[in-house]
């Protein structure tokens, strides 16, 4: 009934002819020009070696199409750790495992390089790590000791540790190397940037010097490795920092850096301590470090790439076409969907896995056991590829059509079972619709386009319109149910006094125009996006402009995300001058005002014509009742068991799915 919606599509053969050209590295051949970025993933054990899970993981997305890999932080020295399971190269043990990796890559005529990175400053200081090092003293703003600068002595020993490093992947049969340089991250970049180097040596002063250290690794891997070996060189062409290395010096480097035969550059940006800079948030514009990769391209005659936000095929082609770069670095759309480039080829696209950028991939890395993504369930070897058909087919019903009840069909379909998806409203979607309502979350409407395809193209029964009740489950019989059916706003009785009051969601649906006096109870992630949506674009005290104040009772706001999307999103509301209130707690409404306590003072809000409910979200148990009552058999998912973000949502379905 909804399969009109997705019908179609247009011959794509010639629509990406440029990503689809081979592009030649050194001696490596690559068969298009979408590399794969390098991207964290604990995936190594705790001393740095390669594992099945590991290999897996980059021959599948070898296998989905990718021309060249580049893998994570590889370590060349024992001594610092970049996070708590970073590959290494420091001896000759651990080629076992990198001719393995290589190996399965190769199969699926995908090249691959291994990422080099001395994180000096950036190490994680674990108790056994002595003092960290760098340029000079001088280290990122949230460091508890400064790093000990680096004596030439020292210098000298790493420079032959990447060297020696750079050999032994060599001997394992890996393509090349790609040495970190960029971001003022770790030993290269901070040897670049002014903003950690400040050192009157050889290796200190303008970029002249700032470069030297960086050069004589090069040279070192070149001398050991051979010219035929590729090297590859990531570079912030702008550091976006005052102070910081500038697009003028990061084109002085490209050339350098050409001159001293690398093969190809790639052209990163911003810092990794300033944050949405390096690794672009949503909102902010695709192709993020694209106008330094297109300067830096006039300046040299070896390839160039881009990297940042480059997550969908048209912007992909786009900056090969118009000659912005030779090759796009794509990270966080391979982790979401390993077949995106196949899919490209396929003209599959509306069957791309859409990333939604919010970097729980990033930060999974500092606080799980290995890389998680928000959209995809499972990223080892275990997957919703490798889920098998139930033993014995049953008849179940899915309750609910947003995140968890789609992934929760079609994980069920694919395991052979019946399934019927009821959903009360007209459409599919539930949460993810409204999602993608607020300012730059615009992506979830792709996403949510995805998970209704799927199980469309499933043909799964859909049965929209529809209200499960005890009516309805006495006239149907399933062998089990799925409830899914999301969580409901709070809503405080104490805001019943006031004539003009709604949800987050009345006010981004619709359902709810504001006033021009509008306070937002609740700083939470919904609460700052709607204070966002509904705040004047310029702060610049117009007439018409509405006033906007956001009322917390924690210390902070958004306190349960510390991504590039939060900051982003806390600066437009500075910026647009959004009152922002904490430590405070609403005690008496009236038709036209609010009153709050902070700090043991009662503060009244006058001529308060907007009241949005921002408080929560609670789980409605009544049909969990109803299902209690006819000693029915099910499970409850998501939000409908425990309010939580997409991701718990989409993982909790896959995980109870695949053995039903």
């Amino acid at each position: 009934m909804l399969s009109y919606l997705y019908k179609g599509g247009m011959n794509l053969e010639n629509k990406y002819q440029k990503l689809f050209q081979p592009i030649k590295i050194n001696q490596l051949e690559v068969k298009n020009r979408i590399f794969m970025s390098p991207m964290s993933t604990n995936f190594a054990t705790k001393d740095g070696y390669v594992t099945d899970e590991m290999i897996y993981y980059y021959s599948r997305r070898a296998k989905g199409g990718v021309g060249l890999i580049v893998t994570e932080v590889t370590m060349i020295e024992p001594t610092y750790k970049y996070i708590a399971h970073t590959l290494s190269v420091q001896d000759d043990s651990y080629l076992e495992g990198w001719q393995k990796l290589a190996n399965e890559i190769h199969k699926y005529d995908s090249k691959v390089v291994a990422q080099l990175l001395h994180p000096a400053y950036m190490a994680i200081p674990f108790p056994e790590t002595p003092q960290l090092v760098g340029p000079s003293e001088v280290g990122p703003y949230y460091a508890k000791t400064p790093p000990r600068p680096l004596t030439k002595e020292e210098i000298s020993i790493i420079v032959e540790q990447f060297g020696d490093g750079a050999l032994r992947l060599k001997k394992a049969g890996i393509d090349g190397v790609e040495i970190h340089a960029a971001h003022a991250h770790a030993l290269l970049g901070g040897f670049l940037s002014p903003l950690y180097n400040k050192r009157i040596d050889e290796y200190g002063g303008d970029i002249t010097h700032r470069i030297r250290l960086l050069l004589e690794v090069i040279a070192n891997v070149r001398k050991k490795c051979g010219r035929d070996f590729a090297i590859i060189v990531r570079i912030s062409g702008d550091d976006y920092e005052a102070g910081g290395q500038s697009l003028h010096e990061g084109c002085y480097i490209a050339k350098r850096l050409e001159a001293a035969q690398v093969d190809m550059i790639h052209v990163s940006g911003g810092t990794t301590i300033h944050r949405g800079s390096s690794i672009a948030p949503p909102g902010t514009p695709q192709a993020s470090h694209i106008d330094s990769a297109r300067e830096i391209k006039k300046c040299v005659n070896i390839p160039v790439s881009t990297v940042g936000r480059l997550n969908e095929p048209w912007i992909l082609e786009e900056v090969l076409e118009r000659d912005l770069a030779d090759v796009c670095m794509v990270g966080r759309s391979l982790l979401c969907d390993p077949d995106f480039v196949n899919k490209i080829k396929n003209g599959q696209e509306d069957d791309i896995r859409p990333c939604i950028g919010c970097l729980g991939c990033l930060s999974s890395t500092m606080l799980k056991d290995h890389v998680e993504c928000g959209i995809n369930p499972s990223l080892t070897s275990e997957n919703e590829e490798t889920v098998t058909p139930a033993t014995i087919s049953q008849n179940i019903l899915v309750i609910g059509g947003g995140p968890a009840g789609l992934e929760a069909a079609y994980i069920l379909s694919k395991r052979g079972h019946k399934v019927t998806l009821a959903e009360r409203h007209h459409t599919l979607g539930g949460a993810m619709i409204v999602a993608g309502y607020p300012i730059a979350k615009q992506h979830f409407a792709q996403t949510t386009k995805y998970f209704i395809k799927r199980v469309i193209d499933c043909n799964i029964k859909i049965e929209l319109n529809t209200i499960v009740d005890q009516a309805y489950l006495s006239q149907h019989h399933y062998d089990h149910i799925i409830v899914a059916t999301g969580a409901k706003p709070l809503r405080l009785d104490i805001f019943k006094n006031h004539p003009h009051t709604g949800t987050g969601q009345d006010v981004l649906l619709g359902k709810m125009w504001t006033g021009k006096n509008i306070v937002v109870v609740g700083g939470g992630s919904v609460g700052c996006e709607v204070a966002d949506f509904v705040a004047p674009l310029v702060n610049d005290r117009h007439p018409n402009n509405k006033k906007v104040t956001v009322i917390e009772m924690k210390s902070n706001i958004i306190m349960d995300d510390t991504s590039p999307s939060r900051s982003i999103l806390v600066q437009r509301m500075a910026d647009k001058g959004v009152n922002i209130i904490t430590d405070s707690r609403v005690v008496k409404v009236t038709p036209t005002t609010l009153e709050y306590q902070k700090d043991g003072n009662t503060i009244t809000i006058e001529n308060v014509d907007t009241i949005i409910e921002a408080t929560g979200y609670y789980a409605d148990h009544e049909l969990k009742k109803t299902l209690d009552q006819m000693q029915l058999s099910y499970n409850v998912l998501g939000d409908a068991a425990t309010p939580g973000k997409i991701k718990n949502a989409i993982s909790d379905a896959y995980h109870l799915c695949k053995n039903i």
